[in-house]
């Protein structure tokens, strides 16, 4: 088919490659202009951009797609359909309209739970036991197209947001091809939506970042592997503020004070249960395993870490 290709991020790369191997004519790639990126504040382009230009697919930036010259740029290249992975802007009604067979999205939630910008995130955050990948039809709302094909994939006790992100990502590129193989075929049926099971991804934001020991053990060792690598994970100490890369939670059998130090392995008592960093990192050093952390930073039982202004 005649393609036109929209992504921006690492997660949308596989689905590029896969769609060109697949062989079809993709005509244009459209992702998110160049952005300052490392100290240099260098222009870094897209890893979709970078892609597609390996491949020799000529690319297109547009800041926005709700201006006419984007309409007709996209129009001239007369796409069959628009596969559309992470590329982060909005498609207005007029965009939606160009290709023969609309526009199909790649998301990484088993829909309609996890509409949104961060899915696997919050998936982790909220306990999930799976996720998986939902090709759509898309409209003009927020991830609300019909479904058309989904597969589902376990959430372990130890997967984290860049594991789940890389199955997710390869994932979603195998089921794109065989909705297309599908479309062609004229076997392929969108199934509407149900209302019931609806909940929004929102963006993470660095605040969430801030562990609030009044939260339970369980919750703040899932939001270490949801939030990790960025915005990462982190408590105020003696001035510092320690990032926490990777932890378990313990069951208490006693009750005691949010943020106070339990024992010299820096078991931390909780809302519920205890926390226990395996994996820190001062500012300006090198990540370092628990018992290097405290040979070069005592943190004694009976102190209490301090506790966010307001519950996070």
């Amino acid at each position: 088919m005649r393609l036109v290709f929209m992504g921006t991020p690492s997660f949308s790369v596989p689905a590029l490659y896969a769609l060109k191997e697949a062989g079809h004519d993709i005509v244009g790639v459209f992702c998110q202009p160049p952005r300052p990126a490392n100290r240099g504040h260098k222009l870094q382009p897209s890893p979709v951009e970078e892609a597609a230009r390996a491949l020799g697919i000529p690319v297109y930036s547009p800041k926005t797609l709700r201006t006419p010259e984007a309409e007709e740029t996209l129009r001239a290249l007369s796409p069959d359909v628009a596969v559309v992975v992470a590329y982060g802007l909005i498609l207005p009604q007029e965009i939606l309209d160009i290709p023969v067979h609309g526009c199909l999205n790649i998301h990484g939630s088993l829909l309609p739970r996890w509409r949104g910008a961060a899915p696997i995130h919050r998936a982790i955050l909220a306990g999930d036991a799976r996720t998986g990948i939902t090709t759509m039809r898309m409209d003009a709302g927020l991830d609300t197209g019909p479904m058309l094909l989904m597969e589902e994939v376990p959430i372990l006790p130890t997967s984290t947001t860049p594991h789940l992100h890389d199955i997710l990502s390869d994932l979603g590129a195998r089921l794109i091809v065989e909705t297309l193989v599908r479309l062609q075929a004229g076997t392929l049926k969108g199934i509407t939506q149900p209302e019931e099971g609806v909940t929004y991804a929102s963006k993470v934001t660095r605040e969430e970042g801030l562990l609030d020991w009044r939260r339970s053990a369980q919750e703040l060792e899932r939001r270490v592997r949801a939030l990790t690598p960025w915005p990462g994970t982190f408590f105020a100490h003696g001035g510092e503020m320690i990032k926490v890369l990777e932890a378990k939670a313990l069951p208490l059998e006693e009750e005691a004070t949010p943020g106070l130090v339990l024992t010299n392995d820096l078991v931390i008592a909780c809302g519920e249960g205890a926390f226990v960093p395996l994996k820190l990192q001062r500012p300006g050093r090198a990540p370092m395993a628990l018992k290097d952390f405290l040979n070069g930073l005592t943190i004694a039982p009976g102190t209490q870490l301090e506790l966010p202004h307001a519950a996070l």
